[in-house]
C-alpha cells in the first residue's frame, strides 16, 4: 500500500481527533465571532491548503454573506503592501506553518488589526506560535508528498469554525458526524473515474460553489501524482471560453453535490455532453458518494473518495503516487 493510500485512510480518525482536542477552542472562537462578527475575512494559504481555504470561503459567504478572500501572500512578502483589515478575521491554513510568505501575510493581518487563527499540522511552527489562536490539525505525519488527510482535516476545521460561529444544530451535527461519513466515503470505489483519467493526457475537473475548490484539489492531485494535465474550472465559467475545447470523447469530471447549484449543473452537463464530451458526474445521479447530512459538507466526503481513485490512477499508470519527480513535501516560498 502506498503512503498516500494509507494516509488518506487515516482521515476519519484525524478529523475525530481534531474535533475532540479542539472542542473548547472552537466553542470559544464561535462565541467571539458571534459577539464581534468580522467585517471581512482573509485567508493565507498555498497549494492544497489554499483549496481548503477556498472551501471555507464559499461556505462562509453562503451562510453569512461576509466577504472572504484569499490574499496573495506576495502582496506582502514581495511587494510590501500595507493591509487594512481592522476588525477582520485572518485564517491561515498550512501543513508546515513555516513558509515565509504565509507567515508574513498572517503577521501583516495581525498588525493591521485582524484576529488571526492558524490551522497548522506543526504546533511549534512560526504560523502556529504567532497567531492569536492556533487550532492544531492533529493529522499526524504525512510521508507522501501528496497531502491527503491534512487537507481533509483542514476542510472539516473550516466547517467546524463556521458551525460553532453560527451555532446551527444541523451544521454542528453534520460536522460531528464527519468521521463516520468519511469512513464510508473511503470505502467507495470509482473504477469509471480511474478509467477516464488513466486514458487521458488532459481533462477538465469541474465544480461549483463549495465543490469548486474540491475540483481544484482533485486536479492538483492528478497533476502531482499522475502527471495528467488536469484543469479545474467552475462549471459556470467553463461554459464561456473553455467550452470551445470540448468535442468527441473529451474527458470531463464534474463534482455535482445536491445543493442549490444542482439544477444549473445538470443543464451545463447536458450542454457539455451535447458536444460529444465524455462527462462523468460525482453525485447528482452520477458516481456514488457518501452523504454528510448537510449539502454544503458533502464536498468533504467527495474528496475523500477522490483520493482513492487518484491513487489507483497513479498505480494504473505505473507511477509512485508518493514520490513525484520534481516535488518535495515542504515547499517554502517568499
Amino acid at each position: 500500500m502506498s503512503f498516500m493510500a494509507h494516509e488518506s485512510a487515516e482521515a476519519p480518525e484525524a478529523v475525530a481527533r481534531f474535533l475532540e482536542l479542539n472542542n473548547s477552542k472552537l466553542i470559544e472562537l464561535g462565541k467571539r465571532l458571534r459577539a464581534s462578527p468580522p467585517q471581512t475575512i482573509l485567508t493565507s494559504a498555498r497549494g492544497s491548503s489554499d483549496n481548503a481555504a477556498g472551501y471555507f470561503k464559499y461556505v462562509t459567504e453562503i451562510l453569512t454573506g461576509i466577504p472572504c478572500c484569499s490574499i496573495g501572500a506576495s502582496v506582502i512578502s514581495v511587494y510590501g503592501a500595507k493591509l487594512q483589515v481592522n476588525n477582520g478575521l485572518c485564517l491561515t491554513i498550512s501543513q508546515s506553518g513555516k513558509s515565509p510568505d504565509i507567515v508574513a501575510l498572517q503577521e501583516a493581518a495581525k498588525n493591521s488589526g485582524a484576529f488571526t487563527v492558524a490551522l497548522v499540522n506543526v504546533e511549534g511552527s512560526p504560523a502556529a506560535t504567532s497567531a492569536d489562536m492556533c487550532l492544531p490539525l492533529y493529522a499526524g505525519p504525512e510521508q507522501s508528498v501528496a497531502a491527503t488527510k491534512s487537507f481533509v482535516v483542514s476542510l472539516a476545521a473550516g466547517a467546524a469554525i463556521i458551525a460553532h460561529w453560527l451555532n446551527q444544530n444541523e451544521l454542528l451535527n453534520a460536522v460531528s458526524n464527519l468521521p463516520d461519513v468519511l469512513a464510508h466515503a473511503g470505502k467507495i470505489r470509482w473504477p469509471e473515474a480511474v478509467d477516464l483519467a488513466a486514458e487521458s493526457e488532459s481533462l477538465y475537473v469541474l465544480g461549483r460553489g463549495p465543490a469548486l475548490p474540491i475540483a481544484a484539489e482533485a486536479a492538483l492531485k492528478l497533476k502531482e501524482t499522475c502527471a495528467i494535465h488536469a484543469e479545474a474550472y467552475s462549471i459556470a465559467e467553463v461554459m464561456h471560453g473553455p467550452l470551445e475545447l470540448l468535442g468527441k470523447d473529451f474527458p470531463v469530471l464534474a463534482y455535482a453535490p445536491n445543493d442549490q447549484s444542482s439544477t444549473t449543473t445538470k443543464i451545463a452537463v447536458q450542454k457539455m455532453r451535447a458536444t460529444g464530451a465524455k462527462v462523468l458526474t460525482i453525485g447528482n445521479d452520477g458516481l456514488n458518494t457518501a452523504k454528510s447530512g448537510h449539502a454544503l459538507l458533502d464536498s468533504i466526503s467527495m474528496i475523500q473518495t477522490s483520493y482513492g481513485f487518484i491513487e489507483a490512477t497513479a498505480q494504473a499508470l505505473g507511477r509512485n503516487p508518493d514520490q513525484p519527480r520534481f516535488l518535495k513535501k515542504v515547499t517554502e516560498t517568499i
